[in-house]
């Protein structure tokens, strides 16, 4: 067969790919995809033959792989009529900016923690810190009962999320494990503490019958300093005068596929492996929090969150609610309500706290 049905000559391999600017190993692939197959494949010698009124999605599959469009993603941009195709190519596009800016945020903030260190000897001792702080937690409107577990302290913040039939209570343990560390004495290595305390909540979880256990969260103040401990995907954020900064990981199934490029994040609530989360506080699986130390500083405003919020409220209407509340409670407050809106489809766990100066007139919370 040397011609299509409208009598068109067919095009080997090479000049298709000539043609198309795609090259024969690429054209190979995307045949056992299904994606852009032969219009003719010779049954005795294998040769590939493609038609001419294949270069135009030949072209467009070229483009969409220049873009960086997953292909799976391309598969099905390809499938749609050309406004649709539009459409789905200007949501990509979107996507990748935003995830862009997200990366261009971390960078910004890595930068400035690193700056901080040739002076947090100095600021350490010159600029001691207090918090102003408040702590909600809400059932939301679907689930029969709230596993989620938060508090916020002089020293401690801290916010868990439960699973399993016992999740409740693996929350409010795995919070009440630290409230000591509120009242620990001056000096206490705040990382050690913290990975202490989570160490002995892991330990004490349920390991028989079926699966529970619980996120954390934890921020300890000790100075100008925060320790952070962090496992599954509950998050922490900074508002900073250059804008909103997400300090944490997830430590999920879908997060891992992201992270590998499997994934790609607007396909990730959708995914059905969402919940899976590969760290948590469950005592049958290892210990291996994320432990970092911040250098804080008087005016930042942190949030300490459970997944309830953060995957029914976009990065951009967080960080609009912590620049214009006035106050910690307002910011609690104005969450929750926002998650209601949206259809508070899980529990929620909410935590934000203001650094002021240590010798400012602040209420407690």
């Amino acid at each position: 067969m040397n011609h299509d049905a409208d009598g068109a000559e067919l095009l080997t391999i090479g000049a298709f790919a000539r043609a198309s600017r795609l090259s024969p190993k690429a054209l190979r692939l995307y045949d056992e995809l299904r994606l852009l197959p032969p219009a003719h494949v010779d049954p005795v010698n294998g040769y590939r033959r493609y038609a001419p009124a294949q270069l135009e999605q030949a072209r467009l599959v070229a483009w969409l792989r220049r873009l960086g469009m997953p292909l799976t993603r391309i598969r099905e941009v390809c499938a749609l009529t050309p406004d649709a195709a539009a459409e789905a190519v200007a949501a990509y596009w979107a996507r990748v900016e935003a995830d862009t800016a997200a990366r261009r945020d971390l960078a910004a903030f890595l930068v400035d923690q690193l700056q901080r260190k040739d002076t947090a000897p100095m600021t350490a001792s010159a600029t001691p810190l207090t918090m102003r702080y408040a702590a909600r937690t809400d059932r939301g409107l679907v689930r029969p009962a709230n596993q989620d577990a938060a508090h916020a302290g002089p020293r401690l913040l801290a916010v868990a999320d439960g699973y399993g039939p016992e999740g409740a209570r693996a929350a409010a343990a795995a919070v009440h494990a630290l409230q000591h560390l509120d009242d620990a004495p001056a000096g206490t290595d705040p990382l050690a503490a913290l990975e202490e305390a989570a160490r002995r909540a892991h330990q004490a979880a349920p390991t028989a019958g079926e699966a529970t256990g619980s996120t954390l969260t934890a921020l300890l103040r000790a100075g100008s300093r925060l320790a952070l401990l962090h496992l599954g995907d509950s998050r922490a954020y900074v508002l900073r005068d250059s804008g909103l900064f997400r300090i944490t990981h997830d430590h999920s199934l879908v997060q891992s596929l992201i992270d590998e490029g499997r994934l790609t994040p607007e396909e990730a609530p959708s995914h059905p492996q969402r919940a899976l989360l590969l760290r948590s506080l469950d005592g049958g699986s290892p210990f291996t929090p994320d432990l970092q130390l911040l250098d804080a500083r008087a005016g930042e405003r942190y949030l300490l969150c459970t997944d309830g919020l953060t995957g029914v409220i976009p990065p951009e209407t967080l960080q609009d609610v912590l620049t214009t509340a006035d106050t910690p409670e307002q910011a609690v407050t104005d969450l929750i309500a926002l998650a209601h809106e949206a259809g508070a489809p899980d529990n929620v766990a909410c935590v934000v706290a203001d650094l002021h100066p240590a010798d400012a007139e602040v209420p407690a919370g």
